[in-house]
């Protein structure tokens, strides 16, 4: 079967996605922040060449409600705004604000994210009490140990909660005091039913990541910036991506970092399409799983 042309542009996606037979697309990995927070976030990247030895111009540096409107005219159906923390103190406020932006944006889920600390288990378990679908944890910008004592109660009640957690975990772009796929598969190891997205695919440890994804039933990956063009400067996939997704059918989702990408978000779609054509079992079977029903699934929608 002919696959529909790839998007060549943001304005062209909504035709991508009708030709695929969707309503939309279900994006679990996209982020908004208090205003503040969000500056100090972009004036990092601002910086990346000190940081990553390479530029990051942010895309989509636009005022708030222009950012929603524009994943509304690319054809974002619902998506997962995440928030994270990157000292103690920091996650339950964080969390509060996501639930109240998500409230006033009808295509937002609700969210909340956790910092290893002590109280953690009490605002997280209110949140997901609440009507959270998902929780953001960076473990490179947070640089806590998410093996830490005090978040086994955090992750045990994630797992029972069948809520899905979108874990930065991997080295890339740059490793963290407490990153790989090693580390966080001791989580796994300790809770194994948690329900995992490994976001970046678990950049640029992939083969690691998808032995996660083979070990642990409810571990999936995100394709958050995996297989662009930037990212492969850096972060090239292994030559046998395509066959290797097919091997793990329903446990890859869309996940694109908007806004704060250096590229437009049309160009992550290209990549998933180019992965979908490249393998005879992928086609757009692994498309509409990949773009919908999987984020669909995973955020109870």
């Amino acid at each position: 079967m002919t696959l529909p042309a790839p998007p060549t542009s943001d304005d062209d996606v909504p035709r991508w996605i009708a030709d695929l037979g969707l309503p939309g697309l279900v994006d679990v990995h996209v982020h908004f922040l208090p205003e503040r927070v969000l500056d100090k976030v972009w004036a990092y990247f601002d910086q990346a060449r000190t940081h990553y030895g390479m530029d990051w111009p942010i895309q989509y540096r636009t005022p708030e409600p222009e950012r929603v409107a524009t994943l509304e005219k690319i054809g974002v159906l619902r998506f997962a705004p995440l928030v994270y923390p990157h000292k103690p103190g920091m996650a339950a406020w964080l969390t509060e604000w996501a639930a109240e932006f998500a409230a006033a944006t009808p295509a937002a889920v609700r969210t909340a994210t956790l910092y290893a600390e002590p109280g953690v288990e009490g605002y997280l378990g209110a949140a997901v009490e609440g009507g959270a679908r998902a929780v953001k944890v960076h473990v490179q910008v947070g640089s806590f140990d998410p093996r830490d004592p005090l978040l086994d109660g955090a992750w045990g009640l994630l797992a029972e909660a069948g809520v899905p957690v979108i874990v930065h975990c991997g080295h890339g772009p740059i490793p963290g005091e407490h990153t790989g796929l090693d580390v966080f598969g001791e989580v796994l190891a300790r809770h194994p039913r948690l329900t995992a997205v490994l976001a970046h695919a678990g950049m640029p440890d992939f083969h690691a990541a998808l032995e996660l994804v083979h070990r642990y039933e409810n571990v999936h990956l995100d394709t958050t910036m995996v297989g662009t063009p930037y990212a492969e400067a850096f972060a090239p996939l292994p030559s046998d991506w395509p066959a290797r997704l097919a091997e793990i059918p329903g446990r890859v989702v869309l996940g694109s970092d908007f806004p704060n990408i250096p590229y437009p978000y049309a160009e992550q779609l290209r990549a998933i399409a180019d992965w979908a054509a490249a393998d005879d079992r992928l086609g757009e079977t692994f498309l509409r799983s990949v773009l919908h029903d999987t984020g669909t699934r995973l955020l109870s929608l």
